[in-house]
């Protein structure tokens, strides 16, 4: 029997190849990993990472029906390499440089170490996202011996990693390079020296420090640790990992990691490479510069759902990770999900349907677009979200804020959003005389509509009074309505905006900017 057809969807584009893996290995169940480094703060990037590989989990099991776990692991073992910019008390992580992340005070004074701060944060907000996962420290699981048998492996493969590695380092670096990084027994420094000896039986290696002293420490049970890219295949080898995620700017370290996993005898897992955030200057995201969004100020004016659509689309694109996405985040979250609705035999290639696991709660979505609620709160200067709701129940009768969660919290969010972004950035220019002629024509036009009258039959005469005025493009005279009426540079659809705001207000709206001198005369 033929398969039926793959959705045309990118989480089952990847889930597909993985299907394929495991039908040919014969697995029962796979492993999805995720990896997060807690030297900062954890930010939207992390957050990314697990809610694109838990889309390609749940296609997977909806192609397969097989089960699989996600495990989000935490690389906390490692030394702290230079003191982050966006924590408290930073001069008491200064004289702890170099050790593990969990042997750290916590700065914040919340945890018994910097890494465990830094852990539950991470998973605090995975938790508040609803995200099925199982949390691993790196620190946790070298202690308790559970790569001990990779590590050993890794000793037996010692010189194979090395001849993998030290091609792709600088003369100096090369120099102190070795796989396997001891903890100082006195220090509890994370040492970055070159190894003397390995002895793969003992489990054991032989260094010495800056000082020139010998050592040989036990790799097992936590004395010591992989370096990163040893660390990450060795991992994998020992855990079973089966699709992990990485960001552009890792593809040589997946390169290198992939052939090491290969010299231990396993099988790496596949990978996806997606494009790296940017912020508002257009430099990559940085978790130790604290340059990007935070979740929290995401969610203060945006819903969760907007954060999910934001990192669901192209995510193998580079994008612009600030304040402005968020607007439109929403708008197309709420177009899918009206889109599923309609159209629920294809509700599986929608980025709503992955967003929700493919169960769309029935109070999703909105019946005013969040752009809707942005100029309505401009134009009445919005403080308060009962400012909006009178509004609102003319246009849509039974909405109130227990039929409509969805749409009342993006109410609360238009104000917070409307208060910090669009009042800051209002700029009203006066009409010329081409545009003032369309907007008495539009004025006139509006006063002979019936109550009630659709937005589209409204948007429908908007465009015919711009077709009747020499406008070089139609574009214009909707640039027009948005900068002289509005204050910003554009909108939505003038027709929901005027069945929102109501079509005589809109009159009044315009019959208050015609009162002041047009833009030719002010020249």
């Amino acid at each position: 029997m033929p398969q039926p057809p793959l959705p045309k969807a990118w989480p089952f584009e990847e889930a597909q190849k993985l299907a394929e893996r495991a039908e040919a290995l014969g697995l029962a169940s796979v492993l999805f990993e995720t990896g997060y480094g807690p030297s900062g703060l954890p930010h939207i990037g992390t957050f990314g990472e697990v809610a694109r590989t838990s889309w390609v989990r749940h296609a997977y099991t909806t192609l397969t029906g097989k089960p699989s776990r996600l495990l989000a692991f935490s690389d906390d073992m490692d030394g702290l390499r230079k003191v982050p910019d966006n924590v408290p008390n930073r001069e008491v992580l200064r004289e702890f440089l170099g050790r593990p992340l969990t042997r750290i005070p916590d700065p914040f004074g919340t945890h018994d170490s910097f890494g465990a701060h830094n852990n539950a944060r991470l998973r605090g907000f995975l938790d508040g996202f609803g995200f099925e996962y199982e949390f691993a420290s790196a620190s946790a699981y070298y202690a308790a011996g559970r790569f001990d048998a990779a590590l050993r492996r890794v000793l037996e493969c010692f010189d194979e990693i090395l001849a993998v590695i030290l091609p792709t380092l600088g003369p100096e670096r090369r120099a102190t390079y070795a796989p396997i990084l001891p903890i100082h027994p006195e220090t509890g420094i994370v040492m970055q020296v070159p190894i003397e000896r390995v002895d793969p039986d003992a489990a054991t290696i032989v260094w010495r420090d800056e000082a020139g002293r010998r050592f040989e420490t036990s790799v097992l049970g936590g004395a010591a640790k992989c370096q990163w890219k040893a660390d990450w295949a060795m991992r994998w080898s020992a855990l079973g990992v089966d699709y992990e995620m990485s960001g552009k700017d890792l593809i040589d370290s997946v390169k290198l990691s992939t052939q090491i996993c290969r010299i231990l005898g396993a099988r790496p897992p596949i990978g996806f490479t997606y494009e790296l955030f940017l912020d508002d200057q257009g430099q990559k995201i940085s978790k130790s510069r604290g340059n990007g969004l935070s979740v929290e100020e995401w969610l203060r004016y945006g819903p969760p759902e907007s954060l999910a659509q934001f990192m669901y689309n192209a995510p193998q694109r580079a994008k612009r990770l600030y304040f402005d996405a968020i607007p439109r985040a929403t708008d197309e979250y709420v177009a899918n999900v009206e889109r599923a609705r309609a159209a629920p035999e294809t509700a599986q290639a929608n980025p709503a349907w992955h967003i929700h696991a493919g169960q769309i709660p029935d109070n999703a979505g909105s019946p005013i677009p969040f752009g809707m609620l942005l100029n309505l709160a401009s134009v009445v200067n919005a403080e308060q979200p009962q400012m909006l709701w009178g509004f609102i129940r003319r246009y849509s009768p039974d909405a109130t804020e227990q039929t409509q969660p969805f749409l009342a919290r993006l109410v609360e969010h238009a104000v917070a959003y409307y208060r910090d972004f669009v009042r800051p950035a209002k700029r009203f220019r006066a009409a010329d005389d081409i545009e003032r002629a369309a907007l008495a024509d539009l004025a006139e036009t509006l006063r002979g509509m019936e109550p009630g009258t659709p937005a589209e039959a409204i948007q429908t005469a908007i465009y015919e009074v711009g077709k009747r005025h020499p406008f070089p493009a139609l574009k214009d005279w909707f640039g027009c309505l948005y900068q002289v009426l509005l204050g910003q540079e554009e909108g939505p659809r003038f027709g929901g905006f005027v069945a929102l705001y109501g079509v005589t207000e809109t009159v009044g709206l315009i019959e208050t900017a015609l009162l002041k001198p047009s833009s030719e005369a002010a020249a």
